[in-house]
């Protein structure tokens, strides 16, 4: 199983930034705190946690993280995954070990829209119709993938298990 979590809305507030340390806006921080909880309750436990380096994929992580139980899952903060593209994507997803059953992988778009559309070749379809309208920030696609080595992913080869946005969970990101 894949999870690709797209970071949470980030605040663009102080121009003097650069783009990789913009934290989470207050709304950003809230979705974050739900998708965590939806991930707990909904999802399966990730066997590994890939992160970028950024500060909003990270302060999106960290939720998630105070809410998974001991002994967390292994974190890899990879600056490789910052902006990466979804070949890289699906290049780093390739080389993980066959050990791992499931993977968290959180990122940015465009990539980690465009490799969640790549990858999920069916499921249901109201998901799927969400998951190519937009892929918004704090969205997370759970993406069943063939029981077979992790070098062997291949583009339309997963199924769509759900695709969740912050504003299908908080009444109040509508719109």
């Amino acid at each position: 199983m894949i999870l690709l979590l797209r970071h949470a809305k980030s605040a663009w507030g102080d121009p003097g930034l650069n783009d990789i340390d913009r934290p989470l806006n207050r709304r950003g921080e809230r979705a974050a705190e739900v998708v965590a909880d939806y991930i707990v309750m909904n999802a399966p436990r990730p066997d590994t946690i890939l992160c970028s380096t950024a500060v909003r994929t990270r302060q999106t992580l960290a939720p998630l993280v105070h809410r998974l139980t001991s002994p967390a899952p292994p974190i890899a903060l990879e600056k490789g995954l910052y902006l990466a593209s979804e070949n890289a994507l699906l290049q780093r997803l390739q080389a993980l070990p066959d050990d791992i059953c499931t993977v968290l992988l959180i990122g940015h778009n465009e990539g980690i829209g465009e490799l969640a559309q790549s990858l999920a070749k069916s499921g249901p379809l109201a998901a799927l119709g969400a998951l190519h309208e937009k892929f918004p920030t704090g969205a997370l696609a759970v993406i069943r993938t063939p029981d077979r080595r992790w070098c062997d992913l291949a583009r339309g080869t997963g199924e769509l298990v759900s695709f969740v946005r912050p504003r299908d969970l908080l009444p109040e990101q509508r719109g």
